[in-house]
């Protein structure tokens, strides 16, 4: 069975990554910080036939990726790192003159130097899988300018470039940013509380995450929206 970890795994978008990765016969490790939430996510899972370890902690923080690597090791080796675990830098989210630089700072550790962090880690085992293969989520806010959004969309943006990078340097894995496009997230909840005009369910995007996955096109950025065909 392939192995894929997950990080964000407890809501959203991760733990319908894990579900739909779970049905497509992938054994799993689940990462997120609250133990309760990411238990129901490795329950979920379970149910759809998979091998779960379930590990809480932070993605800053260097032990705790160490701790979800060595789960996959494991469980038989890494083929799929899925860094989607994001930090927004304020909530709500606020122009730049507001921006606290302790929050920007909080974004790039987040989303970008965690996430190199722990592929990083992964670099090993990822070599050695015969489908090796790294997804980072972006988002559009990488690549358009959304008044608010400046802080968290550079973020992305640096995260974008890492994957651009990397694979380059690593030729023989697969690394796709995707753009997840509008979801009906926490994440979303908190960075614009007061929009309230409906969002599909992360759901909605799997298939095109799976797609990726699957027919292993060549490494890049791609809209989860544009792989199942629908519009944003």
């Amino acid at each position: 069975m392939p192995v894929a970890i997950v990080t964000g795994a407890s809501k959203g978008l991760g733990r319908a990554l894990a579900a739909g990765l779970a049905e497509r016969g992938w054994d799993l490790v689940l990462d997120a910080r609250t133990a309760g939430v990411l238990e129901e996510s490795a329950r979920a899972a379970r149910e759809r036939g998979a091998r779960v370890v379930a590990v809480a902690g932070d993605v800053t923080d260097a032990a705790h990726r160490a701790e979800l690597v060595a789960a996959a090791r494991g469980l038989g080796g890494l083929d799929l790192l899925v860094s989607n675990a994001s930090a927004l830098g304020a909530e709500p989210l606020v122009r730049l003159e507001a921006l606290p630089l302790d929050g920007l700072r909080a974004a790039f550790e987040t989303n970008a130097v965690a996430a190199l962090g722990l592929v990083q880690e992964g670099l090993p085992l990822l070599r050695e899988s015969a489908a090796g293969a790294v997804v980072l989520v972006s988002s559009d806010a990488a690549a358009e300018a959304y008044e608010t959004w400046g802080g968290y969309g550079a973020s992305k943006a640096a995260l974008d470039q890492l994957a651009a990078v990397l694979a380059v340097e690593e030729p023989g894995l697969r690394v796709w940013a995707v753009d997840p496009g509008d979801m009906a997230t926490d994440l979303y909840a908190a960075a614009v509380p007061d929009d309230t005009d409906p969002r599909p369910e992360p759901a909605v995007v799997v298939p095109g995450f799976l797609s990726l996955v699957e027919r292993r096109p060549a490494s890049g950025r791609y809209a989860a929206a544009a792989l199942v065909g629908v519009g944003r």
